[in-house]
């Protein structure tokens, strides 16, 4: 009788995505960048950052790892492509203040830590940290991103998708 649940769980076609950073969640066009307020990278969301450890927000693999630290992607299993972007011109620190905990082609389980950023260099820098969440390939995939409340790393949900009938991974 356990399998009967395990085998509808798991063929169940919506799949989230978690926060990767706790704070404030808030839509993307209130970010203040006009690239991410007018979803030019994508759809997604955007988190007001209580904390300095941005984690994976499912399981994947590092496609992406900017030489900046600022930025990262990922593909999931059923190919959906995320973007992580943290912070607003932080790619002018030249990686100062950030450490990455993976390398491209490594694969993450949700949770797991992707990049540190000390909190105390972006406050003295004034960098606005809003660390951005975004999905550039959305038109393969049936969205449904949460767009406000308060969040928890690894554990709040942000998005769930569903395949598109007739969209291959």
């Amino acid at each position: 009788m356990l399998n009967l649940f395990k085998r509808q769980a798991s063929s169940c076609p919506q799949t989230e995505i978690t926060a990767v950073i706790s704070g404030r969640l808030l839509p993307l066009s209130e970010v203040r960048d006009e690239v991410f307020a007018q979803k030019m990278l994508g759809d997604g969301a955007a988190v007001q950052p209580e904390g300095e450890i941005v984690a994976a927000p499912c399981d994947g693999k590092i496609t992406m790892l900017y030489p900046t630290l600022h930025a990262f992607g990922l593909v999931n299993p059923d190919g959906l492509e995320i973007l992580v972007h943290i912070g607003i011109d932080t790619v002018s620190l030249q990686g100062k203040g950030f450490k990455a905990y993976v390398q491209e082609g490594d694969t993450v389980k949700r949770g797991d830590k992707i990049i540190r950023f000390d909190s105390y260099l972006m406050n003295q820098k004034d960098m606005d940290m809003t660390t951005m969440t975004l999905f550039p390939n959305a038109d393969a995939f049936q969205l449904d991103i949460q767009r406000s409340g308060f969040v928890k790393k690894g554990q709040s949900r942000i998005a769930t998708y569903q395949i598109k009938e007739g969209k291959d991974k």
